[in-house]
């Protein structure tokens, strides 16, 4: 005996992939995010293939594996599909002593983070509106 199957949070046009405790901070991870929110799926893996951030091959992993799942298991066009949302979440934070002088210590904080990628398909604009402009 299983579990009921989880009902689908996200509309039939769109896919998602998830992330989970990614060695980064969110600040840093969220400046990286922000440079796909929002543009075609094709151009923003050629924007991460190209930065020059640590984390950008991460992100990239990420956003091929949303196209991945939108195109396998949610028969969506590869083409129209754009990056709806990047949501970057605080995950655990390990706390760490460095010594300093005098026989004191200082707090190292090091921050993981989260990240969900939502593709979705784009529709196409109907033919009249395409001739007209």
């Amino acid at each position: 005996m299983s579990k009921p199957k989880h009902e689908r949070s996200l509309p039939d046009t769109e896919a998602q992939a998830i992330t989970r405790n990614i060695r980064v901070s969110p600040r840093k991870l969220n400046l990286v995010a922000g440079l796909i929110r929002g543009r075609r799926a094709q151009d923003a893996v050629a924007t991460l293939t190209f930065s020059k951030r640590r984390i950008a091959q991460t992100v990239k992993k990420t956003l091929e594996s949303a196209i991945a799942n939108a195109e396998n298991n949610h028969q969506l066009d590869v083409d129209q599909l754009i990056v709806s949302r990047a949501e970057v979440g605080r995950s655990q934070v390990m706390k760490r002593f460095q010594a300093r002088g005098r026989g004191r210590a200082a707090r190292v904080e090091k921050w993981f983070s989260h990240l969900t990628i939502v593709v979705a398909e784009k529709q196409a604009a109907p033919a009249a509106q395409q001739e007209a402009a």
